[in-house]
């Protein structure tokens, strides 16, 4: 299916621009192609360039508050300077590759609740920029990321939804200022002792980072806490590992390990915050250092503990839902093929 947004025109008479996807599924680290088309309006335009973003929606923590904004985390120009007549068509083919750390909005072959991405095409005449409506695009997992959340059904969690929160994991190689977190309610077996898990991936064209976060339930004379742990694999290695039994273990060993939260293989350091939330970590706690200690005394496969990162305004061009409404409507709308 090919999708497809009219955006608003520059001005009454002016250009209006057409993107039209040829690829409307892609994996991370993929190539997304297709042709932007622009049609000229009543009078000559000197366009200066066409550019094409990704988009999604992000959710920013500072302190007790919580607001969501939409980013652009990656932009390519596809077009310089050429001159459009009046009543004229101009098509501009494009193909580029899209990062590896983008979220993906699809899970086990369904959407997945909470993730959307989309392309916003961006046209520059006479220096006034249009950047128009989005184009939704559906990002499918990676094959080493669809084993571990075949796993993650094969161990009876129930999908809950999926966000992306602005922030750092401290001790992972991260290139977007945001990562998106995959929440599950527990099977019976374990949610006696954990209320939600938390799955965060970090892929590069290596391998791949796969980070867990469990809400851990308290105790008689225990209060509740998080428990982090990483598991950093290459793509082909990770294709063949028994994940179940991995996540399994690791969930096992959360009753026994305390705050740590150190199943098979896990190193002994600090079982803290790793995401940048906030200036405490996620839960404002002043005991979570700024960038505190990372124990990697694990370089191979094996959950090892994170600690907790950086600060939160780490977001730049971060536009608050509530000036721009375009995100949530990325779905909706004429989706047709139209005339060209």
């Amino acid at each position: 299916m090919v999708f497809k947004r009219m955006l608003g025109a520059l001005g009454v008479g002016g250009p209006s621009v057409d993107t039209v996807l040829a690829t409307p599924r892609v994996r991370p680290g993929g190539t997304l192609s297709g042709e932007v088309r622009v049609q000229g309006g009543e009078l000559d335009f000197d366009v200066e360039y066409i550019a094409l973003g990704l988009v999604t929606r992000v959710e920013i923590e500072s302190g007790d508050h919580e607001h969501t904004g939409t980013s652009e985390f990656f932009q390519v120009r596809v077009s310089g300077p050429f001159h459009l007549g009046a009543g004229r068509r101009h098509a501009v083919p494009f193909q580029f590759s899209i990062p590896w750390e983008t979220p993906i909005t699809e899970a086990l072959g369904g959407p997945l609740r909470g993730a959307t991405v989309g392309v916003r095409t961006e046209l520059s005449v006479a220096r006034a920029v249009d950047k128009g409506d989005l184009d939704p695009v559906a990002v499918m997992p990676l094959p080493s990321q669809e084993r571990v959340l075949d796993a993650f059904a094969r161990l009876g969690f129930h999908l809950k939804k999926a966000d992306m929160e602005a922030g750092r994991i401290h001790g992972v190689h991260q290139r977007l200022p945001f990562f998106q977190e995959i929440e599950y309610y527990p099977p019976a077996q374990w949610a006696g002792r954990v209320n939600e898990v938390e799955l965060t991936f970090v892929a590069d064209p290596h391998g791949l980072a796969v980070v867990l976060e469990a809400d851990k339930r308290g105790g008689l004379f225990t209060s509740g806490h998080d428990v982090y742990g990483r598991f950093q694999v290459g793509h082909e290695q990770a294709l063949q590992m028994d994940w179940a039994a991995e996540i399994a273990r690791w969930m096992d060993g959360l009753a026994h390990r305390g705050g740590h939260g150190m199943g098979h293989g896990m190193s002994h350091g600090m079982g803290h915050d790793p995401y940048g939330h906030g200036p405490y970590g996620h839960h404002g706690d002043p005991h979570h250092p700024h960038g505190g200690h990372y124990d990697d005394r694990h370089h191979g496969p094996g959950w090892g503990t994170v600690a907790a990162a950086g600060a939160a305004g780490v977001i730049g061009g971060i536009v608050a839902a509530e000036a721009i409404d375009e995100i949530g409507d990325l779905f909706d709308g004429d989706d047709g093929d139209g005339d060209w």
